[in-house]
């Protein structure tokens, strides 16, 4: 069985200025603080003598690749990408950074924000602008009935709020 895996459609390059702080804020720290750290301890480990049979050192060894490798990937992604910190003109269509309200048709009512393929976080409610429902609700505006392929069969929703503050956020 052959391990080759097609490569994946390259991901949008937009991220909100919230999303690249962090990316900043994680490549610095693994620079910075972690990488030295790994060092260290590689470097005691290797001063117990062989190495072949020395479990720190080798734990630490592909420690340092994994955070080479994350380095690498973040210093060349945030070369690339461009980051969004303006609100649109059109405030009541849905681009990205949206925070966008849907009804279903059972009533249930669920609130995303549509960001970056970097910031994805289930928890927060952000889902990629890459993602089918994203890409359906854009250019979108309030009213609008979008229509869903899931793995579950198709969904429908309509459009209840549009905005690009966080809900519950006090603007006054």
């Amino acid at each position: 069985m052959s391990r080759y895996r097609p490569p994946a459609k390259p991901s949008s390059k937009y991220i909100t200025a919230e999303g690249e702080r962090k990316l900043t804020e994680e490549l610095k720290y693994l620079w910075k603080i972690k990488r030295p750290q790994v060092t260290e301890a590689v470097r005691e480990a290797a001063a117990q003598g062989d190495r072949s049979e020395n479990a720190e050192y080798i734990y630490g060894k592909k420690q340092l690749r994994e955070i080479d490798r994350r380095v690498r990937y973040l210093s060349k992604r945030l070369e690339d990408i461009t980051v969004v910190d303006r609100i649109p003109a059109e405030t009541d269509k849905v681009f990205f950074g949206a925070w966008v309200t849907l009804i279903d048709e059972e009533d249930h009512e669920v609130c995303y924000r549509i960001v970056g393929p970097d910031e994805i976080d289930t928890d927060k409610s952000y889902i990629s602008m890459d993602a089918p429902l994203a890409r359906a609700l854009l250019k979108k505006s309030l009213d609008d009935e979008v229509e869903v392929q899931t793995p579950n069969g198709t969904k429908h929703y309509e459009i209840i709020q549009i905005s690009y503050h966080p809900p519950n956020q006090d603007n006054g």
